[in-house]
C-alpha cells in the first residue's frame, strides 16, 4: 500500500515575507541576506561562503586598526535606525498626509453640492460632523464613499467659505493651515 503523501512545511522569509527560496527575485532581497545565511543556509551555500569571507576580512581589518581606546568608543556609540513599516512584497505603506479637502460640485447648472473629504484623519466621527454641519447650514448632509471608496461627507449648497470657520471652531484639532480648497481643478489653500 502507497503512503499518504505528507504536507511540505514552508518557510517564509520574516524580513520580505515571501518564501525563502523566492526571496532571491524580491526588490529586498540584500535585506533577506543575513536572515537566509542565519535561517536558510542550505537554500544559498554561496551566501554563507560570501558571509564567512567578509567577516573573515572585516575580522582582519578591525584588528589591524583598532587599539585599546577606539574599541571601546566603537561599541558605545551607534545610532539607532527607524525601522519603516513594510508590506509583504517589499512595498512602503504610505502614511496619509493630515488635510481637508474641500469641494464644490455643481449639478443641474444651478444646485451645489459641497463635499468635506478628510476630517476623518483628524479623528473627527464622520456621521457626527454631518450631523453637526446639516443643522448648522440647515441643509441635508451625509456620509458617502468617494470615488477612491473613502468616505466623504457631503452637504447639499454653497457653503464653501462659511463651512472652515465652523469647522475651526467645532474642532479645534483641525488647523486652518491644513484645510484646502479645490478651485477649477487647483488645491488652494483656505488660510
Amino acid at each position: 500500500m502507497a503512503e499518504k503523501p505528507q504536507p511540505i512545511v514552508v518557510q517564509y522569509c520574516q524580513v520580505c515575507g515571501l518564501p525563502a527560496e523566492y526571496c532571491e527575485f524580491g526588490s529586498e532581497f540584500d535585506k533577506c541576506k543575513p536572515w537566509l545565511i542565519q535561517n536558510a543556509p542550505d537554500l544559498y551555500p554561496d551566501l554563507l561562503q560570501a558571509a564567512n569571507a567578509k567577516e573573515a576580512d572585516k575580522v582582519a581589518d578591525q584588528l589591524q586598526s583598532t587599539g585599546i581606546s577606539s574599541a571601546a568608543a566603537a561599541g558605545s556609540s551607534e545610532p539607532k535606525q527607524e525601522e519603516v513599516k513594510r508590506l509583504p512584497g517589499g512595498k512602503i505603506k504610505k502614511k496619509e498626509k493630515q488635510e481637508l479637502v474641500i469641494e464644490k460640485v455643481v449639478r443641474n447648472k444651478r444646485k451645489c453640492i459641497t463635499t468635506v473629504k478628510g476630517l476623518d484623519l483628524f479623528g473627527v466621527k464622520l456621521s457626527d460632523a454631518s450631523k453637526k454641519l446639516g443643522k448648522k447650514f440647515a441643509t441635508g448632509a451625509s456620509v458617502v464613499k468617494g470615488p477612491t471608496d473613502k468616505e466623504q461627507i457631503d452637504v447639499q449648497g454653497d457653503i464653501s467659505y462659511d463651512i472652515v470657520e465652523f469647522i475651526t471652531d467645532t474642532w479645534p484639532d483641525v488647523p486652518e493651515t491644513a484645510i484646502f480648497f479645490i478651485e477649477d481643478g487647483k488645491k488652494v489653500p483656505a488660510a
